[in-house]
């Protein structure tokens, strides 16, 4: 049997079981993986409420570390033993998990278990970003919300190492010197009472960011495409506040010909040489020190309900990790 933390309906953290249930078998082309840590995304809120459609009971959590246990037919490049991480494998809060194989990165040696969890989806989204979404080009500058979040503080990194300057927003002081410490260059709070574009123009000089990368939504999109200057984009790649409400595109236009994207990880991983190519300049960063991976709060695999509160209720500060 493996222990497995389920929602049992949609729903606030209180639905989510922690119990056993049966190992699953891995078939063609996957893998079984003993799991060591899985990382705590707010897709795995937003299915867990409902947010985002879902059959219940289900096992939460896509993301995790661990060593193959056991290998499905067809699997010739991965063999029992090695060590993994993933950034799409439904029920990843359990002991064992079955992963397909064209998601899976091969783990160097060197790397924690809680920085291995914590690096695929975050870290993958952070590269697809900067590199692709708006490929980042030196002097360019970017307005960053949640600059102290997981995503945050590795796009803050990444914007810094390829030659862009940062301008973020947090919630605390606290985060904001967690920003400061990631490269930032200016950061400031935000909330009620703030003009976000005001002080974004100040910094600026009454220019505006050549992009916006916004994981906030709803309390922030407004105000982000308010800052941006002429051709800039727009990129918005979560809601953490809630969803962005349909809205007329010709704003858009009258907003200076931005270009407005929502992306998501799936289509900047379609292939596994596309996955091992983004992957790669993450392990790059870890291994010459210009990336850092924090891991804000641990949580047993058994109290994934206080990691989902902890989370939604922003207490967090970088990537949040359970532990199986």
């Amino acid at each position: 049997m493996t222990q497995a933390v389920r929602a049992m309906q949609a729903g606030g953290p209180e639905v989510l079981e922690f119990g056993e249930i049966e190992t699953p078998k891995p078939g063609p082309g996957e893998v079984l993986v003993n799991v060591e840590a899985a990382g705590v995304n707010f897709i795995d809120t937003y299915r867990r409420s409902g947010v985002y459609p879902m059959e219940y009971p289900h096992v939460v959590g896509v993301e995790g570390t661990g060593y193959i246990a056991e290998v499905g037919e067809g699997i010739e490049s991965w063999q029992v033993g090695d060590r993994v991480a993933w950034h799409e494998g439904p029920g990843s809060y359990a002991t064992q998990v079955v992963v397909n194989a064209d998601f899976l990165l091969r783990v160097p040696e060197g790397v924690s278990a809680e920085v291995a969890a914590a690096m695929p989806l975050q870290g993958l989204t952070a590269q697809y970003l900067a590199t692709s979404s708006h490929e980042i080009k030196p002097g360019q500058t970017a307005l960053v919300h949640a600059g102290a979040g997981g995503v945050g503080l590795l796009l803050t990194q990444i914007i810094k190492h390829l030659g862009g300057n940062v301008i973020s927003t947090v919630s605390t002081d606290e985060k904001a010197e967690l920003s400061r410490k990631a490269g930032a260059d200016d950061v400031f709070l935000y909330g009620e009472g703030v003009d976000i574009t005001a002080k974004v123009k100040e910094l600026t000089d009454g220019e505006g960011v050549d992009v916006a990368y916004d994981g906030v939504g709803k309390d922030t999109f407004d105000a982000s495409l308010a800052s941006i200057k002429p051709l800039g984009s727009m990129v918005l790649f979560g809601g953490a506040s809630g969803q962005v409400p349909p809205f007329d595109i010709q704003r858009l236009n009258s907003s200076g010909g931005i270009f407005l994207s929502r992306p998501s990880l799936a289509w900047f991983v379609r292939s596994s040489e596309e996955l091992a190519k983004r992957s790669a300049m993450l392990f790059n960063g870890i291994e010459h020190g210009w990336l850092n991976f924090r891991v804000g709060a641990t949580f047993a695999l058994a109290d994934a309900a206080d990691a989902h509160r902890a989370l939604e209720g922003r207490e967090t500060t970088g990537k949040v990790v359970l532990t199986a």
